[in-house]
């Protein structure tokens, strides 16, 4: 393939290079000036299970992984790494490393955000205060997916390393850090950086001044010389010294949701993304000031360009919403693909009576009630498996309802419109449910892939290849989007028998403690 016929097809360039490393594989996407993807390549990395609730990635595999993907996209863009204008890192959340600065041995596997070790420290932790020991300054609840209380459990469990990190041998990462200090040279002079996104999941960074807590790691018993240094989502970190893109600009971090917040342009204060995956992740721009949570919410920095203010959001997080239709399929064998959830429950008006809380294990925001367990009530003769299906679509919409109402409760801020991404946006009978329940707009954009391009238009905000946020708002097109067709009444009779079946759910699992 000559060079000028490939490029020719995506104009010359230049170029912004996204990598995604994400919890079961990692990707890098190259995008045009108009936010269009230009190439894509992904690979899988091994998801390892050394005991029961326990999760690791092998982090030499995933930095093998990523310099593949890289020259992957490059050489399927028939472009080299003088077209690229910078490189925009997005990583799964909350995943722990540790690793030796000197040889840039990791000191073990890393520890994925799911990973539930942590379980017991974490009591022990909230000591007479309980999960809200550290919330004031962090904006999060004392929990194991966070990444503060792994760093702990490596420096306790890992022969030597207490040490190791007390004399300035050991350095922590979230996935972000270990990609752009391998990518910037490694042990030959890496740049040790995090975002303020991906801090503010450690447990350990004040939200109010964005540094690291001194008291909490005093408290959780971390020395500060393994932090990395916090810098803003949308800068020049350093220049990628080896791979495919040599020389191009290390100029963005986000998270993956926040990833995805800003990918969707919602810079404005009420603007929200939802997130459809196999759980579902809610994100609303709350503006300049944290917004402490009293509804079951997370507080978290939603993105900070170079030296501007930082803007916040509140978090929500559904556990079951895709997965319900995988085990309507693999399970009960009630559709033999997921497509055909739409089809079944399009049959039918209504849900005939019959409410679905999928509370497999436990319920999420904004209840966090681990005790609760998955309910169908109303059943009668009436019901059939399409008025399964359809209540189970609903399932996910009124979840969705949920956490608006308690980001309007805590931000005081009406949701305008809903954007949305992710696989179970291509089931319109679910949106136009979703904008029914909310009574709000809801909207999905041409390119699906928001996460990386979130983190490209951060790098391209940093190198000035976009000149502003209204530039990339320009970019935003939308594919599809929905209006409510519900009327009020039908709509608050239907959300209060859902709040009973939720009800309902609750308090199966006795204590066992």
């Amino acid at each position: 393939m000559s060079d000028n016929h490939s490029t020719a097809s995506h104009g010359h360039g230049p170029f912004i290079a996204a990598i995604d490393q994400g919890t079961t594989s990692s990707r890098c996407i190259v995008f045009d000036k108009d936010g269009r993807i230009v190439s894509v390549d992904q690979k899988e990395h091994e998801q390892i299970f050394p005991k029961p609730g326990w999760v690791e990635h092998d982090a030499k595999e995933i930095w093998e992984n990523v310099q593949q993907v890289v020259a992957g996209a490059v050489d399927k863009a028939g472009i080299t790494a003088k077209d690229v204008k910078a490189i925009g890192i997005t990583n799964q959340r909350e995943t722990t490393l540790m690793w030796d600065k000197n040889t840039g041995e990791p000191v073990h596997n890393a520890i994925v955000w799911q990973d539930t070790r942590t379980d017991a420290l974490c009591r022990e932790l909230g000591r007479n205060v309980g999960k809200d020991r550290f919330r004031r300054e962090t904006g999060l609840p004392l929990a194991s997916y966070f990444a503060g209380p792994k760093i702990r459990w490596l420096l306790d469990n890992v022969e030597g390393l207490r040490e190791r990190a007390e004399a300035g041998d050991i350095l922590f990462g979230t996935m972000d850090s270990w990609v752009i200090w391998n990518l910037t040279g490694g042990a030959k002079g890496g740049v040790h950086v995090t975002d303020v996104t991906n801090a503010s999941r450690t447990l350990l960074m004040n939200l109010r001044n964005l540094a690291w807590d001194e008291k909490i790691l005093h408290s959780i018993h971390i020395p500060a010389e393994v932090l990395p240094e916090i810098r803003s989502s949308a800068e020049v970190y350093g220049t990628a010294v080896t791979g495919a893109l040599a020389g191009v600009p290390v100029a963005s971090a986000l998270g993956d949701q926040q990833a995805a917040l800003f990918g969707q342009t919602c810079f404005e204060q009420g603007e929200a993304k939802s997130t459809y995956g196999t759980g579902t992740f809610m994100l609303m721009n709350t503006g300049d000031e944290p917004v402490n949570s009293y509804n079951g919410l997370l507080t978290t920095v939603g993105y900070r360009i170079g030296d501007e203010k930082p803007v916040y959001a509140l978090e929500g997080s559904i556990a079951v919403t895709g997965s319900l239709v995988q085990w309507m399929r693999d399970q009960m064998g009630l559709i033999n693909s997921a497509a055909e959830i739409e089809t079944l429950a399009s049959t039918v008006e209504d849900n005939g009576g019959a409410y679905f809380v999928p509370a497999f294990s436990g319920l999420f925001a904004p209840y966090w009630r681990p005790d609760a367990r998955g309910v169908i009530a109303g059943l009668t003769r009436y019901v059939t498996k399409a008025h399964i299906a359809r209540a189970v679509l609903e399932a996910t919409a009124w979840q969705t309802r949920e956490i608006t109402d308690a980001m309007t409760k805590d931000s005081g801020v009406d949701l305008t419109s809903l954007k949305v991404d992710g696989g179970m946006t291509s089931n319109n009978l679910l949106m136009q449910t979703i904008s029914d329940f909310l009574d709000a707009p809801v909207v999905r954009p041409m390119v699906a892939e928001t996460t990386c391009l979130g983190a490209a238009y951060a790098a391209g905000l940093a190198v000035g290849f976009w000149p502003d946020t209204d530039a990339l708002r320009a970019n935003w097109r939308r594919a599809a989007e929905w209006t409510p067709r519900m009327d009020a009444e039908t709509r608050d009779r239907e959300y209060k028998s859902w709040l009973k079946a939720v009800e309902r759910s609750m308090g199966w699992i006795e204590d066992e403690e």
